[in-house]
């Protein structure tokens, strides 16, 4: 008879174990799916952002449009994939090495930002030390009659 009534104390605890367990393992797994979204978008927006201004730059007729391009491309791109301006680098360097952009270089385009980890507080620099740098790299051909025209 005893052994029935220690067996019965333990009716109604599956659904509290079910959900309390749920949460346990549910609350990292959506941290985890948003963390990759946020490092995601800020990986495509690098991309997307080196390809275009290193189109943008090979294709302008002289120095100071392909400048203006640059910077309106880099202002779309982090409006678009919600990077802060002041975070994204961009680097323009031509090979072979001189001055840059120049007829006839291979223009390679570097942008650099960190994407910021979500709930990461603003206190004692944590929210710098929780991101993640992502960067990509692009390239593109000068023409040899570039800034003639």
């Amino acid at each position: 008879m005893l052994r029935r009534r220690v067996w019965s104390d333990d009716d109604g605890n599956a659904p509290l174990e079910f959900i309390l367990g749920g949460l346990i393992l549910l609350v990292p797994l959506v941290y985890l799916v948003v963390a990759l979204g946020i490092i995601q978008e800020q990986s495509l927006g690098v991309e997307s952002g080196a390809r275009h201004i290193a189109r943008a730059v090979a294709t302008a007729p002289d120095a100071d449009t392909a400048r203006q391009r640059a910077d309106a491309v880099a202002r779309a791109i982090a409006d678009e994939y919600g990077i802060h301006p002041d975070r994204l680098d961009v680097a323009m360097t031509c090979r072979p090495a001189g001055e840059c952009p120049r007829a006839g270089a291979t223009l390679v385009v570097t942008i650099a930002t960190r994407a910021s980890l979500p709930l990461a507080p603003a206190v004692l620099g944590i929210d710098r030390l929780a991101s993640v740098p992502v960067s990509a790299s692009a390239a593109a051909k000068i023409s040899r009659v570039w800034g003639d025209g």
